[in-house]
């Protein structure tokens, strides 16, 4: 088992212990959604913690998105609830880049791509593919695709 994984566990185990409803049911369904990427596919296998750190990813996006969707239809209640979960998976996310270190590292890669010949709006995906691995989990990927557009319009 990852460390990651186990660890999250131990966690859950604990919740459940300190009858902490919120984070055991927001632990559960987080291992619950790592299972069954496990089980996913033609043969069953075991998640590596990178792995399990997207997993983690998507499901916080998931809660941000489903909290937004509560907000606008006027259920503040079950919102806030969502926005709970959001920040107890956040806690097991990697440190969340700053507008600031994203430009820098988006500036990086755009001189990066330019001086390998990619010009222009069309130089989008060469630099998306030099500063994806840099940022790795820390940003979202909507925030790096705005960063990159205006690196390189401007």
């Amino acid at each position: 088992m990852t460390t990651f994984k186990s660890r999250l566990q131990n966690d859950l185990t604990a919740a459940i212990k300190e009858r902490d409803e919120l984070r055991s049911a927001t632990l559960r369904m987080t291992l619950a959604a790592i299972t069954t990427e496990e089980v996913a596919g033609k043969q069953a296998r075991e998640l590596s913690d990178e792995e399990v750190v997207k997993v983690i990813t998507r499901e916080a996006k998931k809660r941000r998105e489903a909290a937004d969707a509560f907000e606008k239809g006027g259920r503040a209640e079950q919102a806030e609830r969502e926005r709970a979960e959001g920040e107890v998976l956040a806690g097991y996310l990697p440190k969340q880049l700053t507008d600031e270190e994203l430009s820098a590292l988006v500036g990086e890669a755009v001189a990066e791509a330019k001086a390998g010949g990619a010009e222009g709006p069309r130089a989008m995906g060469a630099v998306m593919k030099i500063v994806n691995p840099k940022i790795a989990g820390r940003a979202e990927g909507g925030r790096v695709a705005a960063a990159v557009k205006k690196a390189l319009a401007g």
